[in-house]
Order: C-alpha cells, then sequence, then structure tokens
C-alpha cells in the first residue's frame, strides 16, 4: 500500500510540474509562427491567394526556389505586424542555397521583395556559393550587406540543422547562431546611418525605417528548410 501511494504522489508531482511549465511559457509569451502542418498565419508578399512554391515536408516549411535566377516574387511573410520581439528558429539549405529571414517587412506594390524594407539575417552556403566569391556581409549570419558576423560564428555543415536567434528592443538588435551572439548593433543610430548611406541601401531610402512590420522567409531561387519557428514579443 505505501509503495501504491509513493507512486501516485510522484505521478502528481510530475503532473503539477507540467502544468508549471506549460502556464510559464504561457506567460512568458511564445508563439508558434508554424506548427509544422500547413502554412497557416503566412502568405505570399504582396500577393493574397494559395503559396505555390513553399510546401510542408516532414514538419519543416520548405522553400522550394521556384524563382530560379531572381530574388524577388517568391518571398512569404506573417499576416500579423511586429515591433520588438525576440525571433527563434531553425534551418538549413542544400548545397550553393541562399535564402534568408528578415524583420520589420513593409508589404506595398512598389517593392518587389522583403529585403526592400526589412533587415536580413542573411542564410547561404559560405562555402559552396557560386559564380562569385563572398564578401563577409553577405555570410551567414550577417545583418546582410550592414554588419558582418564576429569570430563566435560556429555554423553546421550544409544539410545539417542550425538554430537562429534575432532579438529586436527599441533598436537593439542582437544575431544569434547555434548559442553564440555573432552580431550586435543599434538600429538608427549614427553609425547604422554612415553604413547605409555609403553601402548598398544608399538608394534605397525606405531600407531599415521600418519600427514595425512582417517577418519574412526568402525564396532567393534555391531550397531552404524552416522548422520550430517561435516568437516573443517585448
Amino acid at each position: 500500500m505505501k509503495k501504491h501511494i509513493k507512486i501516485l504522489s510522484f505521478a502528481a508531482l510530475l503532473c503539477a510540474a507540467g502544468s508549471q511549465s506549460f502556464a510559464q511559457a504561457k506567460k512568458n509569451g511564445w508563439v508558434n509562427l508554424f506548427d509544422g502542418k500547413d502554412l497557416a498565419g503566412w502568405h505570399g508578399f504582396n500577393k493574397t491567394g494559395p503559396v505555390k512554391n513553399w510546401e510542408v515536408e516532414n514538419g519543416a516549411l520548405v522553400c522550394l526556389g521556384a524563382v530560379k535566377g531572381t530574388d524577388t516574387g517568391g518571398d512569404i511573410v506573417t499576416d500579423k505586424e511586429y515591433d520588438n520581439f525576440e525571433l527563434t528558429w531553425e534551418w538549413k539549405i542544400d548545397k550553393g542555397s541562399n535564402s534568408g529571414v528578415l524583420y520589420h517587412v513593409v508589404e506595398d506594390p512598389k517593392y518587389d521583395a522583403a529585403y526592400l524594407t526589412g533587415p536580413e539575417y542573411q542564410i547561404i552556403d559560405d562555402i559552396g556559393w557560386v559564380p562569385d566569391k563572398l564578401e563577409d556581409w553577405q555570410k551567414t549570419g550577417a545583418d546582410y550587406a550592414m554588419h558582418v558576423a564576429n569570430g563566435n560564428k560556429k555554423i553546421m555543415p550544409v544539410g545539417q540543422w542550425n538554430t537562429s536567434k534575432i532579438i529586436f528592443n527599441k533598436g537593439h538588435v542582437e544575431h544569434w547562431l547555434n548559442g553564440k551572439k555573432i552580431v550586435e548593433f543599434t538600429a538608427w543610430d549614427a553609425d547604422w546611418q554612415k553604413r547605409k548611406a555609403e553601402g548598398k541601401w544608399k538608394d534605397h531610402p525606405e531600407y531599415g525605417m521600418a519600427k514595425t512590420g512582417h517577418i519574412a522567409l526568402q525564396d532567393h531561387g534555391h531550397k531552404a528548410y524552416y522548422r520550430n519557428i517561435k516568437i516573443k514579443e517585448l
């Protein structure tokens, strides 16, 4: 009888712990942006109707790379817009692939692609990209064309899963890769403005200026795989 009571007590403790974990997770405010089953909560950038160039494979949201030879026309964005947030996800790519995760994306017919307004956490095959050699600002983990990844960067081989994170909190920005912080900067400060004025975005005044917008996944004409996409508003 005593043994039976101990078993019941242990089970009760496990149940209580599980309830506390669920309550804590809810309190922490994390929301799944992808349920592993369909594209609910996402739509084509500047588009309506079914998304045809992304699909779900084995619980992952997969870019089919339909926009061959270009970087426009295939991006998908969240239905909801966000300002301050912590975003985490897992990803992998094929050899020679290129993609990215963007935020504060503005939808408007005058923009051909999400990257024209939204800063991008670059995802690319640093080693196998062809035909050109990549600059550091083009490599995985960089704040694309603005801030390069530091020496903490450790990327998994092509075909293996990586874990990434973006934190945006009132202009303070961090990029994380596989548990290490690899980029940190302040949006809209003097250094940021200088980088924008002298680099790729000098002829794109709208780039990076929105303080709220959609989260986007980029179709750059290559296959890319995403899963466990979660966000917490700050």
